[in-house]
């Protein structure tokens, strides 16, 4: 039943019924919907008025519906008239149907209990805080829709009941075997088809294009013949890994970098530690006492400790400097090679600890790291020469804003020109989000598109930096007709070939349906191929869509329609052979399932039609247009 609630939720005729009720409707401004009117009517169904006041209401809220959804747009909508009549009645009729409904609901016996109306009123997000019903919030939002709590509820109570109609129908959307069958074999459909192509490149050469069909497709067009902004950009690139290539380090550099930074060349003083962990404490002083005996600490831990790892080891854990050492071990403050702890307690059980070993603090010599110390201090000189050279070309480029000669001066090399190019097709080197921000944000250019001023050292990659001017600029700007000339002959031609091929092709259309086809194919120099099969469930283009829009073959003849093909040709297609396609069980059942599912639509189709043709409906005077 949920599927086939979901399904019918789906619908159109629910979506247009349940929009009336919806909470969202509501939240929009429903204001006195329920709220009947004196005076005159704007409709009475069996009896039940709907006054002028719930359908001005109701309006009103489409509306602002409307207004919401097509903004400024709706102002000409609006002005016409014709139009707001129609959106008149069709709310009215919304609101009819909704009347239906709830009549027919209540002679099924539906109810809606206090319960559930608090219930559902409490599960609206809109009236929530932190995830817990606010009752301040709620208050204020009906207020602000001139609802009091007893007329929100019984919106509520319409829209429940509502639900409860569409769920009693969900269970009633069955198929029949034979029926099943039937819009399955509608559905899911393999149909073999013979294809012939009038081929527009084809026909091209037979077209011609005067000056004034030029012209006019010229102007009719011109949005399409635009030549976008383009730039032309001189830059001088900077970058710090070619200024390491230039540079040079001296051994008594190197010395110095050695002596400055010893800490980074040294290895702190470590100890070498065993232990022997035991589960108790009792255990762990039997151990202690044992070893203060003279018993020997790998055997004992081998035999006796539950650390698996180092118990292997003879108890032996490794070298550790101070940060390295766990706290439990610094607090036994074992400074004597071979000293013994006491009993340590510790995360994973008791330990007794030696010191196996002592290594005080060592630098390795300056011959162990030459090199490396050779790589960092070229490195550094590098940045500081790069750091520089950014800072005196960026100077140069500043006090001689006119050009880039004095920063290729300052740059040592010669600034690099591009040629032509848009925003879409940025050269590779200048392909740069801070780089294009600045060639794009309007800082660069002078007056009327001159070039302006030189930019700014622009870094990229922390590594690279750019100083670059804008050389020369095109605004954006419609190509002239002589400079697209032949572009717009050959859509002119290109237009003339497909209304020759479609009118040809509506020609032997008549033909093939009178069955003077292949005479009519024959003069043509045209053949239908080889069949091809097409399946229902891959109408992934608009040949195959047309192809299943074509009517069934009689036996022994052909259908035949036209279609387009995904190059722009026209194409005759002689629809041969339609059959069901096999499914295994569980593509059937899928299928069964979704045709399950759309007949709650279909039977809610049903019942709204009998409903108004049951129905004793009468329109009153409020139903007008004031």
């Amino acid at each position: 039943m949920m599927d086939n609630l979901r399904a019918a939720a789906n619908h159109v005729v629910l979506k247009i019924i349940l929009a009336i009720v919806a909470i969202s409707f509501v939240l929009t401004g429903v204001g006195n919907y329920l709220i009947g009117g004196g005076g005159d009517y704007a409709a009475k169904v069996n009896g039940q008025q709907i006054s002028r006041a719930q359908l001005e209401q109701a309006v009103q809220n489409e509306r602002n519906r409307q207004q919401e959804s097509l903004g400024d747009s709706f102002s000409a909508l609006a002005a016409n008239e014709g139009y707001m009549l129609q959106m008149r009645r069709q709310v009215l009729s919304q609101l009819i149907d909704e009347t239906l409904l709830d009549q027919y609901a209540q002679t099924l016996g539906l109810a809606v209990s206090d319960r559930q109306i608090k219930d559902a009123i409490f599960a609206i997000p809109a009236f929530r805080t932190n995830n817990n019903f606010d009752n301040e919030k709620y208050r204020s939002i009906i207020t602000s829709m001139g609802l009091t709590p007893d007329q929100y509820a019984q919106l509520m109570r319409k829209q429940l009941l509502t639900q409860q109609l569409i769920q009693g129908l969900g269970g009633t959307g069955f198929l029949l075997p034979d029926e099943t069958n039937r819009l399955m074999a509608l559905a899911i459909q393999e149909r073999q088809a013979r294809l012939a192509t009038l081929d527009i490149n084809a026909l091209l050469a037979g077209q011609t294009a005067s000056d004034e069909e030029i012209q006019n497709t010229y102007n009719q067009n011109k949005n399409s013949y635009v030549q976008p902004e383009a730039f032309k950009v001189s830059y001088i690139a900077l970058d710090a890994a070619s200024m390491q290539a230039k540079t040079t380090v001296s051994e008594q550099e190197i010395q110095a970098y050695y002596d400055q930074h010893k800490d980074q060349f040294s290895q702190p003083a470590r100890k070498r530690y065993a232990i022997i962990q035991s589960k108790t404490e009792a255990d762990a002083k039997a151990i202690l006492a044992e070893l203060q005996k003279g018993a020997d600490f790998a055997i004992l831990a081998k035999q006796r400790s539950t650390d698996i790892i180092s118990a292997k080891n003879g108890g032996d854990i490794g070298w550790m400097d101070a940060d390295a050492t766990v706290d439990e071990l610094k607090q036994a403050n074992l400074n004597d090679k071979g000293q013994l702890s006491g009993v340590i307690t510790s995360s994973v059980g008791f330990l007794v600890a030696r010191l196996t070993d002592i290594q005080p603090e060592q630098v390795k010599p300056l011959a162990d790291v030459h090199d490396g110390v050779a790589m960092k201090v070229k490195q550094e000189k590098a940045i500081d020469a790069y750091y520089a050279l950014q800072q005196k070309v960026s100077d140069a480029a500043s006090n001689d804003n006119e050009s880039l000669a004095s920063a290729e001066t300052a740059a040592g090399t010669k600034a690099v020109q591009t040629d032509w190019f848009s925003r879409d097709s940025v050269p590779a080197a200048l392909d740069f989000d801070a780089v294009k921000q600045a060639l794009f944000g309007g800082s660069l250019l002078g007056v009327n598109g001159a070039p302006g001023n030189n930019s700014d050292v622009i870094t990229v990659d922390g590594d690279r930096a750019f100083i670059v001017r804008l050389a020369e600029h095109k605004p954006e700007s419609t190509k002239p007709l002589d400079a697209v000339r032949a572009q717009v002959e050959q859509q002119v031609k290109r237009q003339k070939a497909m209304q020759q091929a479609r009118v040809d092709a509506e020609k032997l259309l008549v033909a093939l349906k009178q069955g003077k086809g292949d005479e009519a194919m024959k003069a043509a120099n045209l053949s239908f191929g080889d069949r091809k099969t097409f399946d229902s469930t891959r109408q992934n283009d608009r040949l195959t869509q047309s192809i299943f829009t074509l009517p069934q073959p009689q036996p022994n003849t052909a259908s035949y329609g036209i279609s387009e093909d995904a190059q722009g040709n026209i194409v005759l297609v002689a629809l041969d052979k339609v059959a069901p396609r096999k499914l295994d069980d569980q593509q059937r059942a899928q299928v069964v399932s979704q045709l399950s599912q759309g007949m709650t639509g279909v039977t809610f189709d049903a019942l709204l039609n009998n409903l108004r043709t049951e129905a004793k409906i009468k329109m009153g005077t409020g139903a007008q247009m004031q």
